[in-house]
């Protein structure tokens, strides 16, 4: 799908509470660019909707009557896909149920309005994910979904390396994650990841990347050492940065304003990485909205490691790494399926 700058986006919201349908729709409809076009208290009646107001764009409530909103979103991707947004509650088994959906073709996942999140940061948020959603490349992650990810052999070479992975991501990063990661060998080098997500949705993402991965996996703590076999995944709400004290890496944990918008944010990390690891470390960019990670990357590179960007014909989301290789930062660009190899390729130079 492709989304002209003057195109207005047309929105069906799906909630099962009319209070939530009435404030979202009133909220995403100040926006320019934005038009709302219905709203469905439940599946069924989002089906016919969807048929008859063809939207470009869904927002999913994912506890709803009749039929869950899980069940719902695999059905709508295998009969008639469409770029969803899921909103879900900040607990652990929203952070659970909020993984679930993007392995089901989700594009993001966000948190309702409520608690620490109030309505207008929420809905200014959901603008730009909607209308980045609206670009999304649907085909792009249906066929990395039907490939088998490649196997690599164990290394001699990590078990005397200090060399450092960071990767970041975004939109559609939750299943790019998914294939690189477990595409690593159990010995690679430490592994430090951004991946754009809040609170609780974060440490679910982790413990499911454990048990799929042949590394460990882990939401990062404040003072955990970067070490061959495992990856650290940057909390939701904290930004990580790389530190290191002799030869031995680690990562602190820093509360403060969004960088690029975000928090945790990818240049961050990588401008951290630039500067303690250097030519020791291989950095890659993967799909996502926005320029996060884009200069950070081109400062890891200007600091002597090799850099990777992942192409458009397997984003999701073609911005964060079309920024990065239009500021020079990426030394390669390559495809989903070769950005695993391609790491393991590089750390051995």
């Amino acid at each position: 799908m492709t989304l002209t700058l003057n195109k207005t986006v047309r929105v069906l919201v799906v909630d099962d509470s009319a209070i939530v349908r009435k404030i979202l729709s009133q909220e995403l409809g100040r926006h320019a660019g934005i038009e709302i076009v219905g709203t469905a208290p439940d599946p069924y009646v989002a089906r016919d909707k969807i048929l008859a107001l063809e939207p470009d764009v869904l927002t999913l409530d994912v506890e709803m009557p009749r039929m869950d909103g899980i069940t719902f979103l695999r059905k709508l991707m295998r009969y008639h896909p469409l770029p969803v947004i899921v909103l879900s509650s900040l607990t652990p088994q929203g952070g659970r149920t909020a993984l679930e959906a993007l392995e089901a073709g989700a594009v993001e996942v966000m948190c309702k309005p409520g608690g620490s999140y109030t309505v207008g940061d929420v809905c200014s948020v959901l603008v730009e994910k909607i209308r980045a959603a609206s670009t999304a490349r649907l085909g792009a992650r249906l066929l990395a979904s039907d490939r088998s990810a490649p196997v690599l052999q164990r290394l001699s070479m990590v078990e005397t390396t200090n060399k450092i992975f960071a990767v970041g991501a975004s939109t559609g990063g939750v299943q790019a994650l998914t294939r690189v990661l477990s595409a690593l060998p159990a010995n690679a080098p430490g592994t430090v990841v951004v991946q754009h997500m809040p609170a609780q949705f974060t440490t679910s993402f982790a413990q499911r990347l454990d048990t799929e991965c042949a590394l460990s996996v882990k939401e990062a703590d404040d003072g955990d050492h970067v070490v061959p076999g495992r990856v650290l995944i940057a909390p939701g709400g904290l930004h990580m940065i790389l530190q290191r004290s002799g030869a031995n890496y680690y990562v602190s944990l820093k509360d403060g304003p969004p960088v690029c918008r975000q928090k945790p944010s990818v240049e961050v990390l990588f401008n951290s990485v630039a500067k303690y690891a250097g030519p020791n470390a291989v950095g890659a960019i993967l799909t996502g909205m926005g320029d996060d990670g884009a200069t950070g990357l081109l400062n890891m590179r200007r600091a002597g490691a090799h850099t990777i960007a992942q192409d458009e014909q397997s984003c999701v989301v073609f911005g964060m790494p079309k920024e990065a290789i239009a500021r020079g930062g990426a030394e390669q660009v390559t495809s989903l399926d070769r950005i695993a190899a391609t790491l393991i390729a590089f750390a051995q130079t």
